[in-house]
């Protein structure tokens, strides 16, 4: 049974008949699973950190909240208006990155967070989707305008963006980045010859990184020769998947969380994988799979550019993140600390991605025998 009619002409029955709503239940469902593994890998780091059991448990639901509300806000509105609203994140974000470099606080020797209170906003998490959206706009006036310099444009805001990155140091949200960018630039329809170029450039980036980047030659080296040095957290992710087997230990069971540091942000999945076995690991990459496969096919027939390119570039962004974490808790890819998305602890990484994934939604809501509401509130049924 629907909760609207039809003739019900209200916003958010517009919103709802017009919404993905296979795209909306597959985020449920994986927002689902990210509660349920917060409540089993956060306990045990907030009591060895001297916390409530349920510390990061009340902050993750208190973070899910405000993103859900943002998500479902920003899914109402329309193209123009996520456009906009793009652009002003990206200004935001921009002058955040800038007063990082100057007042955020230092772990580990980067300065990626500010703290404001008993919250650390990161703001390259939010630089992401709003610079996917800005560079989505320059391809599409370009192409829609032969002579307007958006190629240009979106090539010296990456610039911008990459040099404020790197300054943290933060390699691994440039590195996503880059390859989002370059596969929107493809998209876009550059010359082949540009294709080369980026290829080259970012070869040159990596080797420059691992030259001149202890950290990054740390990880790299024991990656490639586990020998080399500490693979202490990798190692104990993989005896975690072992140990967990085909249905795993059961909830609360597993060892791994009482291990690792990072289990309830970068290594969540190995808590999954031990505590409710390779079911549950699939079922996370088959929500993954089923989000991004969905979002594509919804792109097949469209022919506004910005929208195209838009929603390719946030759902690349989405799956090359999952893969990135995952490839990370499998080691087949070397050590870095990203979030899985909706499944990790983390508020500005929750919030960063509902931005994303309500643009996305706003993106794909049918439009056919539609016109946008001037008050450019949303859709509206003609």
């Amino acid at each position: 049974m629907n909760i609207f009619s039809r003739t019900d002409t209200s916003l958010l029955s517009d919103w709802w008949w017009t919404v993905d709503r296979w795209l909306l239940m597959s985020l449920a469902l994986l927002i689902g699973l990210g509660i349920l593994m917060t409540f089993g890998a956060s306990p045990a780091i907030a009591e060895k950190l001297g916390l409530d059991s349920f510390h990061f448990v009340r902050r993750q639901l208190a973070f899910l909240v405000v993103s859900l509300i943002a998500m479902f806000g920003i899914s109402l509105l329309s193209p123009l208006s996520v456009r906009r609203f793009g652009v002003l994140l990206f200004l935001v974000c921009l002058g955040l990155l800038v007063l990082t470099h100057f007042i955020g606080a230092e772990a580990k020797g980067a300065r990626r967070w500010i703290r404001m209170g008993s919250f650390t906003l990161q703001a390259s998490e939010f630089i992401k989707p709003a610079f996917i959206i800005v560079s989505a706009w320059m391809f599409a006036e370009a192409h829609k305008s032969p002579g307007f310099p958006g190629w240009k444009i979106s090539i010296g805001l990456y610039c911008l963006v990459a040099f404020l990155l790197i300054m943290q140091p933060d390699v691994g949200q440039t590195v996503l980045i880059t390859a989002v960018w370059g596969g929107m630039f493809f998209m876009a329809g550059l010359p082949m010859i540009w294709v080369g170029g980026l290829i080259g450039a970012g070869l040159v980036g990596l080797i420059s990184a691992y030259l001149f980047l202890p950290h990054v030659t740390s990880r790299i080296d024991r990656f490639l020769n586990p020998e080399s040095g500490d693979t202490y957290q990798i190692d104990t992710a993989m005896n975690a998947f072992k140990s967990g087997g085909l249905f795993g230990r059961g909830p609360g069971e597993g060892a791994v969380k009482k291990l690792l540091p990072d289990a309830h942000t970068d290594f969540i999945f190995a808590v999954a994988g031990e505590e409710f076995g390779i079911i549950m690991c699939l079922l996370i990459v088959v929500l993954f799979a089923v989000i991004v496969i969905r979002g594509m096919v919804n792109l097949l027939k469209e022919t506004d550019m910005f929208t195209f390119l838009a929603v390719a570039g946030l759902l690349i962004q989405f799956g090359l993140q999952a893969f990135i974490n995952l490839g990370v808790n499998l080691a087949v890819l070397p050590s870095k600390g990203m979030t899985l998305p909706f499944i990790s602890y983390g508020g500005s990484s929750m919030l960063a991605l509902s931005l994303g994934m309500g643009m996305i939604l706003a993106l794909t809501r049918r439009n056919i025998h539609q016109t946008c509401d001037p008050a450019g509130r949303g859709w509206r049924l003609v």
